[in-house]
């Protein structure tokens, strides 16, 4: 579901500027939203989450980041915000899209199957046999709360593939082919205090010019590449592997002129002077791992555009004094398992016996 995180963004908007209200068809027309659930955390259209389902997601995010960095993590400052509200935040977004994707389902017609229902099952049978009665007290959770919130979260993934099942663009090895170079980069810049390039002066950029020009005759002398890399290059790293797209544009298309061992005259970039040696032109596995990064590129485009405008018509209501309450202070003794990865091993085992069974 990680693809589908930064359009949440949308929802908790929603949630944020239509607490406590809720608009009809006339513009004119306010109407409030009828009470909140005991523990109901917020409401879109009539998709609600209740706080075990948010406990859920707030303990394993905690967990995460406390096993990271350390309890103390929580009163990182982040500037205008602290970790824990930016944290909060995230969490807010991954239900808001979960209940989302649930309004989305019903609008498609789509359910689970038999197959799915079970496999939630055996999720939260799995998530339960991890947990103590004290960590199961703390989110206030049962098994079937879990097996709902498993069955969600397979929905929206089966929301995901309907929306993008005509999705199959045809990819050439072209248009996908990784290439790798190395190079060597004389700076036309320096970096200042915050981090940001300033330009040389004339001058300076004059002294580089005549560096890289001094480097290229080397080379048209004999001189081995990797040596001269060593000795004058720059940049941090004198080796890429990129397909188009990736790099400055002078760059990238000096380096897909270049045949293998071909090194290139003096290319300029917003970073400097370069000269190119490609290493190698095609490779075959990155270039088909590549193909099916465009394919899910392109099929989370389809499915951006349908899911912003959809969220555009929901009605949303967020509890806010129920939400402002939340945080991620907990008994010590509570270390919850990560919700997510046990559903992920649940699948990969269901699918390794789906294949020995074929088999």
């Amino acid at each position: 579901m990680k693809r589908l995180i930064p359009l949440a963004l949308a929802v908790i908007m929603a949630l944020t500027c239509l607490a406590g209200c809720k608009k009809t068809d006339k513009d004119t027309e306010i109407i409030l939203t009828t009470p909140f659930e005991e523990n109901e955390v917020f409401r879109i259209e009539n998709e609600s989450c209740f706080l075990p389902e948010v406990m859920v997601y707030m303990r394993t995010a905690q967990d995460k980041y406390e096993g990271l960095f350390g309890p103390e993590i929580w009163d990182k400052d982040l500037g205008d915000i602290t970790l824990a509200d930016q944290l909060k935040g995230t969490v807010l977004a991954r239900l808001a899209q979960i209940k989302v994707m649930q309004l989305l389902a019903a609008d498609y017609g789509l359910t689970l199957s038999p197959q799915e229902t079970a496999l939630a099952e055996k999720a939260a049978s799995a998530y339960m046999d991890t947990l103590s009665q004290n960590e199961i007290a703390d989110m206030g959770i049962d098994k079937e709360t879990v097996a709902n919130m498993y069955g969600q979260y397979a929905l929206a993934d089966r929301v995901y593939r309907e929306i993008t099942k005509d999705v199959n663009p045809e990819i050439s090895d072209d248009e996908a082919r990784t290439i790798k170079v190395k190079h060597i980069l004389i700076k036309t810049y320096v970096t200042d205090l915050s981090g940001n390039r300033v330009p040389y002066s004339s001058s300076d950029k004059s002294k580089a010019k005549r560096r890289i020009e001094n480097i290229a005759q080397k080379l048209e002398e004999g001189e081995d590449f990797d040596d001269l890399a060593g000795r004058y290059n720059e940049d941090k790293k004198s080796t890429y592997s990129f397909m188009k797209g990736s790099m400055p544009e002078s760059f990238e298309n000096a380096a897909f002129e270049l045949d293998n061992d071909e090194v290139s005259g003096i290319v300029e970039t917003e970073y400097g002077y370069h000269i190119i040696k490609c290493i190698s032109t095609f490779d075959r596995d990155e270039t088909d791992e590549n193909k099916l990064k465009i394919v899910k590129e392109r099929k989370n485009e389809v499915f951006n555009q349908v899911y912003s405008d959809y969220v555009l018509t929901l009605h949303s209501n967020l509890n806010e004094e129920l939400w402002n309450s939340l945080d991620f202070t907990k008994d010590s003794s509570i270390t919850t398992t990560d919700f997510f990865d046990i559903y992920s091993l649940v699948l990969g085992d269901e699918e390794a016996q789906d294949h020995s069974d074929g088999q």
